[in-house]
């Protein structure tokens, strides 16, 4: 065995395993993502993001039955404490989304009836309750922070189609809704990324899947992680038309700037999500007759491919889509949360139900033993 330290120290734990996983598998070469063995291209033609979640809580597809009960269920619990909105309604209306998220679910937390119910069947019931209840608190944050009283939900409408009609108060058409409901089918899971381990270092505490959920956002907040998908519309925006597109990107590698969207840490051969995205973008795009966002993506997706080897992550062409839906950019990444808990709650109970304490090891490079103390006044 090595004595070297340094021998099985990885940056940023790149390829390092850090744990065991029935959930969802991120392969890069050929690329692909499943949830529980099903691949997201099957889900994203033909699943609904209620199945998706149900999938990953349950780990199977729900049949008719199961899928009314699941949905009757997110139904009744798709509303906030009145002492929650209260507590949304103080905060500075600078105040980031998405710390008005994650202060949101955390004051959540202690009203939900399973609070304190930490058994298998407990976390199960209180992850239903968090992502029923993830778009009533972005969609509330947003207008609360805007000036305005939040819309209540429709009982009638799934996930998507409430999250888009609570923002305005319009019912989606159903392109939009679809279009919508693909992206969160493709936002809600994927592997150990930060925010889902860092979630699963907070319950392997024996701490509680709220506080779980509570981290995950705290670090998808980060820029390394979350908000690319911001950043990306921030960087079309500047583009401004296709004619602009070419000479923009390569001026922006000339001088390396970071050419947002681009690249994956686990897909060095293309990401599935963006795949399916784009075309899901495309389509849209067609729908309402403004195909600018589309044609300049073709010109910076070849010329990033050319120059740079870099394919588009899911962020990219998640930016234009949902600019196309009217969604404002400030919403991007919480939108990532609303989509991403059932991953995070999924990842959560798998790690309690088999836990052990994430507790690495760390090398030390600071003065060795043997530092005498100076007292205080001879310093």
């Amino acid at each position: 065995m090595s004595t070297d330290p340094y021998a099985n120290y990885s940056p940023g734990l790149e390829g390092v395993y850090a744990g065991v996983t029935t959930i969802s598998e991120v392969h890069d070469d050929p690329s692909y993502l499943i949830y529980r063995g099903i691949d997201v291209n099957d889900l994203a033609a033909q699943a609904s993001y209620e199945e998706t979640a149900y999938l990953l809580l349950y780990e199977k597809l729900p049949n008719r039955e199961e899928l009314a009960n699941f949905l009757d269920v997110l139904n009744r619990s798709r509303y906030l404490p009145a002492e929650v909105v209260a507590g949304l309604r103080l905060m500075p209306k600078t105040t980031d989304l998405m710390d008005m998220v994650r202060t949101g679910f955390a004051m959540t937390a202690p009203f939900d009836p399973d609070y304190e119910d930490n058994s298998h069947g407990g976390n199960v019931r209180k992850a239903i309750h968090i992502i029923a209840r993830a778009p009533v608190l972005v969609a509330a944050a947003y207008r609360l922070r805007s000036g305005k009283e939040p819309i209540p939900p429709d009982p009638n409408l799934r996930t998507s189609a409430n999250f888009l009609y609570m923002l305005t108060g319009e019912k989606p058409d159903e392109l939009s809704d679809r279009a919508f409901n693909t992206s969160l089918i493709l936002y809600a899971e994927h592997g150990f990324n930060a925010s889902t381990f860092a979630c699963r270092v907070t319950v392997s505490t024996l701490s509680d899947i709220y506080s779980g959920i509570v981290t995950g956002i705290g670090t998808l907040k980060g820029p390394l992680h979350g908000g690319a998908n911001e950043e990306a519309m921030k960087m079309l925006l500047e583009i401004g038309t296709p004619a602009n597109a070419e000479k923009w990107v390569r001026h922006a590698i000339e001088t390396k700037r970071k050419v947002m969207g681009f690249g994956h840490r686990e897909y060095k051969h293309g990401d599935p999500r963006a795949r399916i995205l784009t075309k899901v973008a495309g389509e849209v795009g067609k729908a309402k007759g403004y195909t600018i966002w589309s044609k300049i993506g073709e010109i910076l997706e070849k010329v990033m491919l050319e120059e740079k080897g870099l394919y588009p992550n899911v962020d990219f062409p998640a930016a234009y889509l949902y600019y196309l839906l009217g969604i404002p950019i400030s919403l991007y990444t919480p939108i990532f949360v609303m989509a991403r808990v059932a991953g995070w709650s999924a990842h959560a109970i798998e790690q309690l139900d088999n836990n052990r304490l994430i507790r690495p090891k760390v090398i030390y490079e600071g003065p060795a033993r043997g530092v005498p103390f100076v007292p205080i006044d001879e310093r």
